[in-house]
């Protein structure tokens, strides 16, 4: 026989639902983007802008022979390396919170835990795609035309979004572990900028010397750059797309449960 339904009240005392835990926490998230209205303007729009113009006039030229013959290797590529250092805000807005311990006054609230650390990073997943929006609106206006139409340049932006996401996981589980937002940071320049720019996001590997050619290759970054240029071009595989949904659905498993055992587990001070 099964139990009776709980009443208003019992469920009132049993806490929020787990959803409703996670939509307070992206409304709480969005809240503090809209009181620093400056630095979302800086992060999604003008800061994507200022890149895609630095490396079209700047190395087009170079590297293609035209602005016009180069963009539409570059576009695809700069969504990327756009979104990739703003995931690192994930990790120090939460290490942040929990120096100032707020998080630990949160932890004694009897709600979903995991949605304190599930919701800013649902929240910080809409600027990434404002600023892929900004971007691909600011190639157009450079004559960047998406071979691949409508739906390739939609997919290409919701892959870049998701792996964005995916690591975001990473810089959220430093910023728990970690004890001042600045260590979060800095580790982050250990770990992306590397990867970033020893990647096909700018540069063809096929130009490079063969062994640091197929390292660029096997770079994440780049397995997930080749399938949003393919989208973005229309000449995408399948196995293009499945190694970059890979790389993202790998993220987050390794890094998402470390991230919520960490945080649950964190002593209160």
């Amino acid at each position: 026989m099964g139990s009776p339904p709980l009443s208003a009240e019992n469920r009132r005392k049993a806490g929020p639902t787990a959803f409703n835990s996670v939509r307070v926490f992206i409304w709480r998230t969005w809240q503090n983007t809209k009181n620093n209205g400056f630095g979302f303007i800086m992060d999604a729009v003008l800061s994507p802008v200022l890149m895609l113009l630095i490396f079209t006039y700047l190395f087009g030229g170079a590297i293609a022979g035209s602005t016009g013959a180069y963009i539409p290797y570059l576009l695809p590529g700069i969504l990327v390396l756009t979104v990739s250092p703003m995931t690192v805000y994930s990790g120090t807005t939460l290490c942040q919170d929990i120096s100032k311990g707020v998080y630990h006054r949160f932890r004694t609230m009897p709600f979903w835990q995991p949605s304190a650390v599930l919701g800013p990073l649902v929240t910080d997943a809409v600027r990434y795609l404002i600023a892929l929006v900004v971007i691909l609106a600011a190639g157009r206006l450079l004559g960047f035309r998406p071979a691949g139409g409508i739906r390739g340049a939609a997919l290409a932006l919701l892959l870049t979004a998701l792996f964005a996401f995916a690591v975001s996981w990473i810089f959220s589980m430093i910023g728990v572990v970690a004890k001042r937002p600045e260590t979060v940071s800095g580790t982050s320049m250990m770990i992306l900028y590397p990867l970033m720019f020893a990647s096909n996001s700018l540069v063809d590997p096929g130009t490079m010397p063969g062994w640091i050619g197929r390292l660029v290759e096997l770079n994440p970054i780049s397995v997930v750059v080749t399938a949003v240029r393919g989208l973005m071009e229309g000449t995408t595989g399948g196995g293009e797309i499945a190694a970059g949904l890979g790389v993202c659905l790998v993220l987050i498993a390794v890094f998402a449960p470390l991230t919520f055992y960490f945080y649950v587990t964190k002593p209160l001070r």
